[in-house]
């Protein structure tokens, strides 16, 4: 992408033979090296010239194996895509059907990027899935890799919400530090004609969980004969990825002599590669004329128009990013194209130093909702035209059971049962819980409070839902539109506390709003009054109702100020415990340990690892959805001959297993 200030920031910092199912190590996780393990990122054969700097590693794609990949416990997602369905729409003028959006974000790095989260909870825990249908792992350097595999947090929470996660392949500039044998390694074809890359690209995606690839080929200098083999490489990328589940984005960068020349546009220079991928993301110099164009275009060659992502550089302003937002989503016809957030994490990276979770947050709601904060009360003519306003939610809340602790995958401490068990920092989007996607969408004749994610208290995880303010009437606070289930012995779960007095009521609907924008149709069930004091559960049969809960929501009436904590929810028939997982073993090294185990039988959620102290109290290590993890500096305690570690199995109701235990001694 063309703009220096991006690439600076962005270097700064067969197949089926190929490509083993996560099941192929399900018995004995590679233990590997006991050191950090890190994303995995490569070049697509030959190295740099050189050394590389401090801190990186080169790999070579072509000699990757899955059996020889220390690492690939810890990086190798285990949630599997989930289903979406669309609402009715939360207002008038979202649209199902019509524009999509992709997200194109840097979590970190391209060398040094932790494969497990962190010890920080500043770190860009997105949480406005439902808006989004693509999401690109945005990275790569000259002097790093230019290949990029997503970390397994993120993949498991997008796919946790229902949302593809592709790795990057960035053939930069060569102004960047790009040199054009590295696109003609990428291209390399064998004796019989195939491309020994795109077949090694869809078994790392499969290995490690993903969903396929974005190719960005910008290195110039090429010609027509290496145009030809980029085509039939992303064509042969497409095939054999399909049998897999994965799929081709192709930026608008390489046209058909083989020179880099950004279009932005879908025109005769670049049609075949947007014919051999899936979709093509459309260099930000597209014009109302040329985005035109590109839809009619698109139809020509027989495909959907909205599978053109018109790209939005978010990077440097944000939601002052001037967008003519009639060209790709006009209000009174039919949407133009899809669009493409290209670094939407200026939501975290905006905002000044000591910044905490809530900053984020709000900054994050602002951008995806709009300033109303309140997407059934969406700003008309704010120049901002927020996803909320223009693109239908959705939502994967549609088997039971169905639980959430209102995490957002990352906290200032870690809390179980309302105390905490870790008072440190730390971030994990792995242990994201499905969250609301309607944020926040309030209905009351008084004054609307604020609603937020709040990390001052939880009742399990980092987070809660906090309703603050003093409405003077009852207010009802949408949480999920659901497609689950009914039957005798469905029960709801609340787990809340209030700061002051609060009357609660559970709102459910087994029907469809009216029209988009319309209130749920909401039948209400006392759960009681709360009165100010710690956290508390309360259990709701749902034996009148019949059908498929649509809807699940909450109204509050408070008498005088409104300091309502939502801490857990859970819509189940019975409780489950899981199984629990076998053969700990811990493999210390210099700077930290490295702990494995077999996977439990039956569903699991993720795991939790525990130090058991000397006086016998538990210290939560970290969360997993994988089969390893790494804790850097554990040391021996004070007079500590040997420590007691555990891991438990954590289900989709938060019940956790017994524990598999391993003692290390020091």
């Amino acid at each position: 992408m063309h703009h220096p200030s991006r690439r600076a920031v962005v270097l700064a910092g067969a197949a089926a033979a190929l490509a083993p199912t996560l099941d192929a190590f399900a018995a004995t996780p590679a233990a590997g090296p006991a050191v950090q393990p890190y994303a995995s990122y490569w070049y697509p054969d030959s190295l740099p010239p050189g050394s590389p700097g401090e801190g990186v590693t080169w790999h070579s794609l072509k000699s990757w194996r899955a059996a020889t990949d220390a690492d690939l416990a810890f990086n190798a997602a285990s949630v599997p895509l989930a289903p979406r369905f669309t609402p009715t729409a939360a207002n008038p003028t979202a649209r199902a059907g019509q524009a999509r959006i992709q997200s194109l974000v840097s979590f970190g790095p391209t060398a040094s990027n932790p494969a497990q989260g962190g010890p920080t909870a500043d770190y860009y825990a997105l949480t406005h899935w439902a808006y989004i249908d693509e999401l690109v792992f945005w990275g790569g350097s000259s002097g790093e890799g230019l290949i990029l595999a997503p970390n397994a947090p993120v993949v498991d929470a997008a796919h946790r919400h229902g949302v593809p996660v592709l790795g990057n392949v960035f053939l930069p500039p060569a102004a960047y530090g790009g040199r054009l044998q590295w696109t003609r390694d990428l291209v390399q074809k064998d004796a019989f004609g195939h491309y020994p890359l795109a077949a090694q690209l869809v078994a790392v995606a499969a290995a490690y969980g993903f969903d396929g690839w974005f190719v960005n080929a910008e290195t110039d200098g090429g010609n027509t004969a290496l145009a030809t083999d980029m085509l039939g490489f992303v064509a042969e990328l497409k095939a054999l990825g399909k049998a897999k589940g994965q799929r081709v984005t192709w930026y608008d960068s390489m046209t058909a002599n083989g020179s880099v020349s950004w279009q932005g546009a879908l025109n005769s220079r670049n049609q075949a590669f947007f014919r051999a991928a899936d979709t093509m993301f459309l260099d930000f110099r597209w014009s109302p004329g040329t985005l035109a164009a590109s839809g009619t275009k698109a139809g020509e060659l027989g495909r959907d128009r909205y599978e053109l992502w018109a790209g939005v550089d978010v990077e440097s302003h944000g939601w002052d990013t001037p967008v003519d937002w009639d060209a790709i989503v006009p209000a009174g016809k039919p949407h133009t194209a899809s669009y493409g957030f290209y670094r939407p994490e200026w939501t975290r990276s905006h905002l000044p130093a000591g910044r905490t979770p809530g900053d984020f947050h709000a900054a994050d709601d602002r951008f995806w909702t709009g300033a109303s904060l309140d997407p059934a009360r969406p700003d008309a003519e704010a120049s901002w035209r927020a996803p909320a306003a223009v693109v239908a939610d959705r939502s994967t809340v549609s088997a039971l059971p169905f639980a959430t602790t209102f995490n957002t995958g990352h906290g200032l401490r870690w809390y179980d049962g309302g105390k905490v068990t870790s008072p440190a920092e730390w971030n994990h989007l792995g242990l994201q819980d499905r969250l609301p996607s309607r944020r926040w969408i309030t209905r009351t004749e008084g004054e609307h409070p604020a609603v937020s994610f709040d990390f001052a208290d939880a009742w399990r995880g980092g987070s809660s839902v906090l309703a603050a303010g003093t409405p003077g009437a009852p207010v009802t606070l949408d949480l999920y539109a659901t497609r689950l289930p009914l039957s005798r012995r469905t029960v709801v779960e609340l787990t809340h506390r209030a700061d002051a007095q609060v009357r609660v009521e559970l709102a459910v609907a087994t029907a469809e709003p009216a029209r988009p924008g319309a209130p749920q149709p909401y039948r209400h069930l006392t759960v009681g009054t709360l009165e100010a004091g710690s956290w508390t559960t309360t259990r709701l049969p749902l034996t009148g109702l019949s059908g498929t809960l649509r809807a699940i929501g909450i109204r509050l009436t408070a008498p005088g100020a409104l300091a309502y904590r939502l801490g857990a929810l859970a819509v189940h028939e019975e409780p489950q415990v899981p199984c629990v997982p076998s053969r700990l073993t811990v493999t210390p090294g210099p700077d930290g340990v490295r702990f494995t185990w077999r996977r439990a039988p039956g569903p699991v959620r993720h795991y939790e690892l525990h130090r058991v102290l000397p006086d016998g109290t538990r210290r939560f290590l970290g969360g997993t959805c994988q089969r390893a993890y790494y804790v850097p500096g554990l040391v021996p305690e004070p007079g500590e001959r040997s420590a007691r570690f555990e891991v438990r199995t954590v289900g989709e109701l938060y019940t956790a297993s017994h524990p598999a235990v391993a003692v290390h001694t020091w």
